[in-house]
């Protein structure tokens, strides 16, 4: 099953739909199989007396609340309508992260291919309940949780009617330090909830998204930015359109390489085993009658004669014929 890629856009458009169009381009042209938005109602999401996030206030160097940053990168339920025809016209999925009622409604209605669930959600039993009973597929950020916590939010979505269910290992620090990505905790996930696992990335650069692609994740997610330096509470921890492309050409070739898991001799190297393996050669003139012993033999490439692993069913026996040096034994 190919690893599915969702570029994460967030509301790095800061607002624009010229810039979110601009990221459905960028998206499609760097291989993603899905761009990923967020919807929300501002003041559905947050109360007007939340704080940003110490990364948020860093990144967007602005003294205003989480609710006045969120009604400046927020987008119209129109806009989103707008933009899955967009994203339809050119050949990438769309899909949005809600993070209220009203907005589970709304993109419900738009009939996305299935739900990307924020870690933040992971215990907001109404959401969850809300999210199930739509019957579609859900796959869930983990960050900030524990696994009896997971494991509580997989039973509320289960039983409420929630369609397949995919886990996604994350770390909820935007950029994660590489010391706490704990990539490995997927494998844990996947025994113990016995669900598929991907991988959310909040790291800076490529190299955990491809590590995780490595270790078997079904789904990597990563935000992307057009341009790092712009002002916005996500760009600093997002990559820009080339080092996405990187990323996806990189997982694609890693993708390919791990192959079914069984151990044997490739097409593509069979050639090579005449070249590089080695075979029973005469080490030096050998006459007709004469035994072979390990002063008159030797072991020499290519591998086109007996086997070294033939060693000893050949010494003491006779040579049939006259041989030159290096000359292969038959």
């Amino acid at each position: 099953m190919s690893i599915t890629i969702i570029a994460e856009a967030g509301v790095n458009h800061n607002g624009s739909m010229e810039l979110a169009k601009r990221m459905v381009l960028e998206a499609k042209w760097a291989g993603a199989d899905y761009i990923k938005f967020q919807t929300f109602v501002p003041q559905k999401l947050v109360s007007r007396f939340a704080k940003k996030a110490a990364y948020q206030q860093k990144n967007t160097k602005k003294e205003e609340s989480q609710l006045r940053m969120l009604e400046s990168l927020a987008l119209s339920n129109e806009d989103f309508i707008e933009l899955k025809v967009f994203c339809g016209e050119t050949g990438i999925g769309f899909l949005s992260t809600p993070f209220d009622a009203d907005s589970i409604a709304f993109l419900d209605s738009l009939e996305i291919d299935f739900w990307k669930l924020p870690s933040g959600e992971m215990t907001n039993l109404p959401y969850l309940e809300l999210i199930a009973r739509t019957g579609r597929r859900v796959v869930m950020s983990t960050g900030m949780c524990e696994l009896s916590e997971i494991e509580d939010a997989i039973r509320v979505l289960e039983e409420n009617g929630a369609g397949e269910l995919t886990v996604l290992h994350c770390n909820t620090e935007y950029p994660t330090p590489f010391s706490d990505v704990n990539l490995l905790a997927m494998r844990q996930m996947a025994e113990y909830l016995k669900k598929p696992v991907g991988y959310s990335d909040h790291t800076v650069g490529t190299e955990v998204a491809l590590a995780a692609a490595a270790l078997g994740a079904v789904i990597i997610e990563k935000h992307f930015t057009l341009d790092r330096t712009m002002e916005g509470p996500d760009h600093l921890a997002s990559l820009e359109p080339k080092e996405l492309a990187g990323m996806i050409k990189a997982i694609r070739n890693i993708e390919a390489s791990l192959g079914d898991g069984r151990k044997r001799r490739t097409a593509s190297e069979q050639k090579n085993c005449e070249v590089a393996r080695k075979s029973i050669v005469a080490g030096r003139k050998i006459g007709a009658g004469e035994v072979f012993t390990e002063e008159n033999l030797t072991v020499k490439r290519p591998g086109t004669g007996i086997s070294p692993m033939r060693w000893y069913d050949i010494l003491g026996t006779k040579a049939l014929r006259d041989y030159d040096e290096d000359e292969l034994i038959d």
